[in-house]
């Protein structure tokens, strides 16, 4: 199992969208993420910095990084773009943190 851990940014002004779209996340999606071997996903918000800390546990990074390519995943993105920080292909900026402490 690999740990991964990264920051985002949502728009200060849509922090309970944000966490609304979340909570209403589509079942497809989630049954994508699974089967690209995500499991554990956690998503963490800073009011004061409108940071987001992403948090997942995945199988296999080769598996993980075809999740970007699928249909759903390019959907997603598209409906999250209004409300945070994207690139160009819509795609969250994302930031991959290194891992320096862990404990079982």
């Amino acid at each position: 199992m690999i740990r991964k851990a990264f920051i985002m940014k949502v728009y200060p002004n849509k922090h309970e969208e944000y966490e609304k779209r979340h909570n209403e996340i589509w079942p497809e999606m989630l049954e994508e993420l699974r089967k690209h071997g995500g499991r554990n996903y956690s998503i963490f918000l800073d009011k004061d910095t409108n940071q987001l800390l992403g948090y997942v546990e995945i199988e296999d990074e080769e598996k993980w990084n075809q999740m970007p390519k699928t249909e759903i995943n390019q959907k997603w993105w598209d409906y999250m773009k209004d409300i945070m920080e994207t690139n160009p292909d819509n795609s969250p900026i994302t930031k991959d943190l290194k891992e320096v402490f862990h404990m079982d």
